[in-house]
């Protein structure tokens, strides 16, 4: 092939060849011409696209519970009604996971982060890294201790302790004995509602007294303590779980020691539960447990992201009321806090310490719409 080229080379200075040359270098110019700029017409519309709609990772926290295998199920729609791109990941309650993840995510360019990291404060380095790469992030569910993020998208979850308390000290009159069956205090949520929750009973119900079981929100972990704390207690008569991921175990635990009786029988121990799942409402209803405290699985979805694309828009916000029934803090310096709303659901939607409850079958609840 070297030979013949050399060949071709030799002839090109005839006036024929030159021709021929000519005639084809046009052709084929023409040709490239036309293939470039059919070519650049579908790139320019990638470009558009990809502008329209810029690429965000998500961290699934895990999945092991119906509340974030809820919230798993909303964020892809909530994506595609707000335009976005997504990557996922799940880094299934260890920060070591959620760490890996994100080194993905900046692999694959993204342009936003959002995660609800359960270890609050390990995730400090990893929020430093993204800022210095300008890749917004926004939280969702907790609140890291420290670092830089856009926005925290949680409801507030030290009232979660507080309406929790006023349910059972109400219910209770104002003595007896509960237990508390606290998530993960490396969480900022497990240690806000087991802090509101001792707070509020020491000042409003001094005479009651409160059993803290740490579960590190492990279903088992919570049964294998309310089990023990019944049988050197068994005149508990309330029960504070501070997520869902505690309701099975605890129903079971209370079955079996002939405790989980309609609340007109005098052996009734009254629960309130965290998350607002469907199963949570259904049991409401069945009289099985008393309230529960109804974390938006679907506003999380929607406002993480929402937060996420206004983040990538440069848009900015300050602490106030919003259009979506919540209120944005100064969490804080540096760091804004969407409260949203989540309230305290019963049977009969009665105002409870001062504040009107939803009822197990109000529509606007998501796990009635789930």
């Amino acid at each position: 092939m070297p030979g013949r080229c050399a060949r071709s080379s030799h002839h090109e200075g005839t006036p024929v060849n030159r021709r021929i040359l000519l005639s084809l270098a046009v052709v084929t110019t023409l040709g490239i011409t036309s293939c470039l700029t059919g070519c650049n017409r579908e790139s320019s519309s990638a470009g558009d696209d990809a502008n329209s709609s810029p690429l965000v990772g998500v961290d699934y926290p895990r999945s092991d519970t119906d509340f974030w295998n809820s919230y798993i199920k909303y964020v892809p729609q909530s994506a595609q009604e707000l335009g976005l791109q997504i990557k996922t990941t799940n880094s299934q309650n260890d920060v070591a996971n959620l760490i890996s993840n994100v080194q993905t995510f900046i692999s694959q360019g993204v342009k936003g982060v959002v995660m609800a990291p359960q270890d609050t404060a390990a995730v400090a380095p990893t929020l430093q890294q993204l800022t210095a790469k300008k890749i917004p992030v926004v939280t969702i569910d907790t609140r890291p201790d420290t670092g830089s993020v856009y926005m925290v998208v949680r409801a507030d979850n030290r009232a979660y302790g507080t309406k929790a308390c006023q349910f059972l000290g109400t219910k209770l009159g104002g003595k007896g004995k509960v237990v508390m069956l606290q998530g993960d205090l490396a969480s900022i949520n497990g240690r806000d509602r087991t802090e509101a929750f001792n707070d509020c009973m020491k000042k409003d119900f001094p005479a009651i007294k409160v059993f803290g079981e740490v579960t590190d929100w492990k279903g088992d972990v919570a049964a294998s303590k309310l089990q023990t704390r019944l049988a050197s207690d068994p005149d508990v008569k309330g029960v504070y779980m501070e997520s869902s991921f505690a309701l099975s175990g605890t129903k079971q635990v209370l079955k079996q020691k002939g405790l989980l009786v309609p609340a007109s029988d005098p052996k009734h121990v009254f629960i309130v539960s965290n998350d607002g799942i469907p199963e949570e409402l259904k049991d409401i209803k069945a009289g099985l447990i008393d309230a529960t405290v109804s974390q938006p699985a679907d506003q999380y979805a929607k406002y993480g992201l929402y937060y996420v694309k206004a983040a990538i828009d440069g848009k900015t916000f300050q602490p106030g009321p919003t259009d979506h029934n919540s209120t944005i803090i100064a969490a804080r310096e540096g760091v804004l806090e969407d409260q949203l709303s989540a309230p305290l659901v019963t049977a009969d939607g009665a105002t409870i310490g001062g504040e009107k409850t939803a009822k197990y079958d109000d529509t606007s609840l998501w796990g009635n719409n789930s």
